[in-house]
């Protein structure tokens, strides 16, 4: 590419910079994005226009932006409060169909590990492993069918659930990084492992008395699976399908989006985890602290996941990403005067 197509091809995204340079207030993620294509550029002049004046343009322009980037701030108030309600939801609304898909794909493998359960015997020991089958089949005998939970101390069991939670909710979103196969595989087999498990209590009669018990923590810790294999599936589609941006542009920002999904979910693996650890083990508790616990639950998900990300979609300016006009001769003329200024020194 002749150096002068390649200024006038890129000029518009060096005039926001020098706006950006000259006082302009710019979002953080939308600046994230302008110096990622800012630094190809420097890449690519480097390696074709080594000795040229628009290279060193480019790089007093970079050395400028990266000073205001990285320069050291005050915490700005209202930073934490900013980020939980409104860009953790509003990475939530930018995922609501990886989301949708996810959940499908979790709610379609508990059927499948229903049905295989039931059609097969042994599938269950297959699954579950034999010692844990016949834990539980002790348990239902000895009439305590969820004595399981109060096997551990409640300190170590809430410890190393909450560390289990974490860990498998990071496979879920680091395993989108395999075409986002790799976070279906992770939904799949979860939901395989739920839906044998509960088959168990189906065949004794039990299923319900042992929902009341599993979903006090369940509702949670299996609603935090589903939003991190979204979480996974943005990072993976993020690579598979860059759109009108390029594959690095689109991968940066599907990684974002997912890391901030993720985030948001540190709260729940806490809660769930203390719910496991100190409430479930109370197998006798009144049927109606048992639903009042999990439709809270299930409510608070809800509200926080699904109807603030929408609310805070709603409210956000309607042509925030939209594509701005073609660069104009009048806008290309700064840009211009920027590099004659470096050309003439």
């Amino acid at each position: 590419m002749r150096e002068v197509a390649f200024v006038r091809e890129n000029a518009d995204t060096w005039k926001e910079f020098e706006q950006i340079l000259e006082g302009k207030t710019a979002d953080p993620d939308e600046l994230a994005d302008l110096y990622l294509r800012l630094t190809d550029d420097l890449a690519f002049a480097q390696t074709y226009y080594p000795d040229s004046r628009t290279t060193a343009y480019l790089n007093e322009l970079s050395t400028g932006v990266h000073q205001r980037i990285y320069r050291t701030k005050p915490v700005q108030r209202g930073r934490y409060r900013r980020f939980w309600l409104q860009d953790v939801p509003r990475a939530v609304a930018g995922a609501n169909t990886e989301l949708i898909v996810s959940l499908i794909v979790f709610l379609s493998a508990i059927a499948i590990g229903i049905l295989s359960s039931a059609y097969d015997p042994g599938f269950a020991r297959l699954i579950l492993g034999d010692s844990y089958v016949n834990a539980t089949l002790a348990n239902i005998q000895s009439g305590d069918p969820m004595a399981v939970y109060k096997k551990m101390h409640q300190i170590d069991m809430f410890l190393g659930i909450a560390l289990n939670n974490i860990r498998v909710s990071i496979m879920a979103f680091a395993s989108g990084l395999l075409f986002s196969v790799g976070t279906g595989y992770i939904l799949f087999t979860n939901g395989i492992m739920i839906g044998a498990f509960h088959h168990l209590f189906v065949k004794h009669d039990l299923l319900f008395d042992s929902l009341l018990v599993v979903y006090i923590h369940g509702t949670l810790e299996l609603s935090a699976i589903v939003i991190a294999g979204a979480a996974g599936l943005v990072l993976g589609n993020g690579f598979l399908f860059p759109g009108t941006q390029t594959r690095r542009e689109s991968f940066v920002r599907g990684a974002r989006k997912g890391a901030i999904i993720l985030m948001g979910l540190v709260p729940v693996f806490v809660v769930a985890a203390f719910l496991e650890g100190f409430v479930t083990r109370l197998t006798d508790m009144p049927v109606a602290l048992s639903l009042m616990i999990i439709v809270s639950s299930a409510t608070a998900i809800i509200g926080y996941f699904v109807v603030l990300p929408f609310c805070v979609l709603d409210n956000a300016p309607s042509n925030r990403n939209r594509p701005g006009p073609a660069p104009s001769k009048e806008d290309l003329a700064p840009v211009g005067a920027a590099v004659s200024r470096v050309h003439s020194g």
